[in-house]
């Protein structure tokens, strides 16, 4: 699965709440966004339809109920699917070395993932 710059920002935004959102939500809680109010329903629906996110029900919002979206699929489940549709698969070793590379981890999180390598 594929997703472009925008519909990874909508994505950060649910993967952070870790609950579902409204579509004003969606518009109000990024900090900082490239993508233009008027193409959230764009980038909803073309969300959905990748199957990257799910409606979670219904949302009273002021006056006006609206659906709530969620994540199909969280963060990890995203990247794995980008690395598994690449022709050149890099090694369980060059990722890690890469991961550990790139972001630091404490003692408890290095202890952690010696014990699920063993």
């Amino acid at each position: 699965m594929y997703l472009t710059k925008n519909e990874l920002e909508i994505m950060d935004v649910l993967w952070e709440q870790g609950r579902p959102l409204s579509r004003g939500e969606l518009l109000t809680l990024p900090e900082k966004k490239t993508w233009m109010d008027s193409s959230i329903h764009i980038l909803l629906n073309s969300l959905l339809r990748k199957g990257a996110i799910r409606e979670a029900g219904y949302a009273k919002c002021g006056k006006t109920s609206g659906r709530v979206y969620e994540a199909a699929l969280s963060c990890a489940e995203y990247y794995v699917t980008t690395l598994s549709s690449t022709k050149v698969q890099p090694t369980l070793e060059d990722l890690l070395a890469a991961y550990l590379a790139a972001i630091p981890l404490s003692e408890e999180e290095k202890n952690r993932a010696i014990e699920l390598l063993k």
